[in-house]
C-alpha cells in the first residue's frame, strides 16, 4: 500500500473503538484511525476520513491479500486488530492510554508477528481542524518525530529506541513522503514493535512515554475500573457494554452520547447529527442501568453530572452539555463530504430546546440512587429543583424525547409523573408529600388529551400516532403495566411499529417502516422490559436477543438498525443502547416483581467479571 492510498469509509459494523474517557478513536479493518478528535470529544478531528476529511494514521499488512478480524481484551477497550495474510498472522494491539488526560492523548499501537514474519506499512499524516491544517513534523533523532498541526503539538515514537525486544536491522525505517511519514516494518516471528503517538493542546512533557510502562498502567487502570457486575443473560456483552460506557465517560463525569458526528440515520434524509456531547437523558438512562447492574463507577459519574447541571441551571437545564459541563456550540458545517448518505455537521441545535422529560428522568435517577444507598444532600437538593421545575413547567410544550417541534408530548409528561412518584416513594417527607398528587394530576390531564379512541396512549393531543417511547410510562411507574392504556399501547407498538423482532420509534410516512429510518434499538430493549414486566419472560427474551443481534463484530451498537440491509445506522457507539442492554440483560434474569413494577429495587446477585470468559474474537478467521 502506498502512502497515498485512500482509506474510504467502511460499513459501520466494521469499526472498533478505543477510548480513554476524554476522546475516542475509531479503527477500521485496514488498521486506519478513521476518526479521532483532539484534545477532547467535541474538538475538531485530527483524523477524519470517516466523514471525508484528510489525515491518516494506519498500520496495514503490506501486500493486497489479507483478511481481518479482532477482539477486545476482557473488561477493557484494549483492541487487537488481527490479519491473516498468505504467510503470516499479524496483530496490532491498540489503546488510548487510560485514564486519559483532558489535554493530551497517548495512542499506543503494538504490532505483533504472531505467526511468521510480519510486514506492515505504517502511515502517519495528522491534520487538525478536520483536515484543514497539514502537519509539520520533523525527525529530531532516530525513531522520534515531533512537530505541530494547527494548534496541536504532536510527538511520535517509531523506534528503534522504543522497541520491545532487541532492535534488528530489518525492521525498516521511516521517512517523509509529501506531508505524510511513511515506513514499512519487517518484524520477525514472535517479536513486536511499539508505536506511541502523543497529541496535546499544551506543551508536551519532557519525558517520553515508555511503551511497556504505558501498557502496564493502562491494563491496570482498566482492571481497577471494572466493578463486580450483576448476573445477567449476556454476561460478556454486559461486561463489554460497561467498558464502552466507561470509555465514553470523562473525568468531569460527562458521558458523550456517541464518539462520532454526522453519521446518517437514513441515507439522504438529512438526519445526521453531532453526538459528541453529554445528554441529560442519556446520563439518566446510564445511571439507572448502572444501578441495576451494580456498575458503581458509572453510577457516581451519572449522578455527579446530572446533579451539577441541575444545581447550576435549575429550571433552565439544557438537554445537553459538553462533557465538561459547558454549552454545546450551535450547529454548523465544516465543508466535508460527510459519511456516504449524510452530510457534515458539528455542534447541535439542542441548545435552543426545552426537553421536559429530562427533569422526570433526573428524578427517576435520584430515586434509584436513594434505593441503592448512593444519595447525597446535593442530589436531594437537585431532586427538589427538578420537582419544582416540573410543577412550574409541565404544561409547557417541549421538544420531547425525539427532539422535534414543541408540543405537549405525552411521553414527556408521563415521564415527569413517573419521576415524581418514584422520588416521593424513595424520599417521603414534607418536601415531597404532594408530589404523588401532582403526578396524578399530570396523568389525568395527559389521559384527557392524549388517549387514542382505541384506548392506547397517543403521542400528543394533535398527533394520534403510536410511539414506542410510550412504553416507558408503565416501565418506569407513571401508570401500572396492568392499566388498560398500558396494555393497549404495548399491543399497538407490537402490531404497528415492529418488524422482524425490531421496534421503530413511530411511523413517519406511508409504506414500510424501514423506508424512513432504521429500527430503534433503544426501543427494542424497552419492548423487552415491557413484556417481561407483564409476566411474559419468553417474549421478553426473544425481543432482547433479536435486538442484541444488531451488535457489530467488534461488539458496538449504533442507534438504529436497517432491518432490510442488515446494516447499522447512526452514530457509533450509541451509549444509551449499551446502557439499556445492561439494564435489560440483568432485569430479565429475575421474575417480574408484581408488587413493585417499574421501581427496579432489586439488588441482583453479584459476580466477578474478571473471571468471565472473554468475548470470542469477532470476524477472526
Amino acid at each position: 500500500m502506498s502512502q497515498t492510498a485512500p482509506y474510504p469509509p467502511e460499513t459501520l459494523n466494521q469499526y472498533a473503538l478505543v477510548a480513554d474517557g476524554e476522546r475516542g478513536a475509531l479503527i477500521g479493518p485496514r488498521g486506519d484511525i478513521a476518526f479521532l478528535c483532539a484534545p477532547r470529544w467535541h474538538s475538531p478531528a485530527v483524523f477524519s476520513s470517516l466523514v471525508g476529511g484528510a489525515g491518516h494514521y494506519a498500520v496495514t499488512p503490506s501486500g493486497s491479500r489479507y483478511v481481518w478480524g479482532g477482539h477486545y481484551e476482557p473488561s477493557s477497550l484494549i483492541w487487537r486488530s488481527r490479519w491473516v495474510t498468505g504467510d503470516a498472522v499479524i496483530e496490532c494491539r491498540e489503546a488510548l492510554a487510560f485514564p486519559g488526560d483532558p489535554h493530551r492523548l497517548v495512542l499506543l499501537r503494538r504490532i505483533e508477528a504472531v505467526q511468521g514474519d510480519a510486514r506492515v506499512t505504517v502511515v502517519l499524516d495528522p491534520r487538525a481542524g478536520f483536515g484543514c491544517h497539514a502537519s509539520a513534523l520533523h525527525r529530531i533523532e532516530a525513531g522520534l518525530w515531533t512537530g505541530e498541526t494547527g494548534d496541536l503539538r504532536v510527538r511520535w515514537q517509531t523506534g528503534p529506541g522504543n522497541l520491545a525486544g532487541n532492535p534488528r536491522p530489518d525492521r525498516g525505517g521511516f521517512s517523509r513522503s509529501g506531508s505524510a511519514i511513511v515506513g514499512e516494518l519487517h518484524i520477525r516471528a514472535g517479536e513486536c514493535h511499539d508505536l506511541v503517538l502523543e497529541i496535546s493542546d499544551e506543551p508536551l512533557p519532557w519525558a517520553l512515554p515508555e511503551p511497556e510502562a504505558a501498557w502496564d498502567a493502562t491494563e491496570a487502570a482498566w482492571r481497577a475500573q471494572h466493578p463486580r457486575l450483576a448476573t445477567s443473560l449476556a454476561d460478556d456483552d454486559v461486561t463489554h457494554s460497561y467498558a464502552v460506557l466507561r470509555g465514553l465517560t470523562s473525568r468531569d463525569n460527562g458521558m458523550v452520547a456517541a464518539a462520532t458526528m454526522a453519521l446518517p440515520e437514513h441515507a439522504e434524509a438529512g438526519r445526521n447529527y453531532d453526538y459528541r456531547y453529554a445528554w441529560i437523558r442519556d446520563q439518566c438512562y446510564t445511571g439507572q442501568a448502572a444501578i441495576v447492574a451494580n456498575a458503581d463507577p458509572l453510577i457516581g459519574s451519572a449522578l455527579g453530572f446530572v446533579t451539577a447541571r441541575l444545581l447550576e441551571d435549575g429550571p433552565h437545564l439544557k438537554p445537553a452539555y459538553t462533557v465538561a459541563g459547558d454549552a454545546v456550540p450551535d450547529e454548523t458545517s465544516v465543508d466535508l463530504p460527510g459519511y456516504p448518505g449524510g452530510a457534515d455537521k458539528v455542534g447541535n441545535h439542542v441548545n435552543a430546546q426545552f426537553q421536559l422529560d429530562a427533569f422526570g428522568e433526573a428524578l427517576l435517577l435520584f430515586a434509584a440512587a436513594v434505593r441503592h444507598g448512593a444519595s447525597t444532600p446535593d442530589q436531594h437538593h437537585a431532586a427538589l429543583l427538578a420537582g419544582r421545575t416540573i410543577a412550574q413547567r409541565w404544561r409547557e410544550p417541549d421538544a420531547g424525547i425525539w427532539e422535534l417541534d414543541n408540543q405537549p408530548w405525552a411521553h414527556s409528561r408521563l415521564t415527569c409523573a413517573a419521576g415524581l412518584r418514584a422520588y416521593a416513594a424513595a424520599w417521603p417527607g414534607p418536601e415531597t408529600h404532594d408530589w404523588s398528587a401532582l403526578a396524578d394530576v399530570i396523568v389525568a390531564e395527559t389521559s384527557r388529551t392524549s388517549v387514542h379512541p382505541t384506548g392506547r396512549w397517543q403521542r400528543a393531543p394533535r398527533d394520534d400516532r403510536v410511539d414506542a417511547a410510550l412504553l416507558l410510562p408503565a416501565i418506569r411507574g407513571a401508570v401500572s403495566p396492568e392499566d388498560p392504556r398500558s396494555r393497549a399501547t404495548l399491543r399497538a407498538v407490537q402490531s404497528e411499529l415492529s418488524d422482524e423482532g425490531f421496534v421503530f420509534r413511530f411511523r413517519q410516512g406511508p409504506g414500510q417502516l424501514n423506508d424512513w429510518e432504521g429500527a430503534f434499538l433503544l426501543s427494542g430493549f424497552h419492548m423487552a422490559l415491557a413484556t417481561h414486566q407483564i409476566g411474559d419472560p419468553l417474549a421478553a427474551v426473544r425481543w432482547f436477543e433479536r435486538n442484541r443481534s444488531a451488535i457489530g463484530p467488534p461488539g458496538l451498537f449504533t442507534e438504529e438498525f436497517d432491518v432490510v440491509q442488515r446494516q447499522q445506522r447512526g452514530n457509533l457507539p450509541q451509549a444509551f443502547v449499551h446502557a439499556l442492554l445492561m439494564e435489560t440483560a440483568v432485569t430479565l434474569t429475575a421474575a417480574p416483581d408484581q408488587s413493585d413494577r417499574g421501581a427496579r429495587t432489586r439488588r441482583p446477585v453479584r459476580r466477578e467479571t474478571a473471571t468471565s470468559a472473554a468475548r470470542p474474537p469477532p470476524g477472526q478467521p
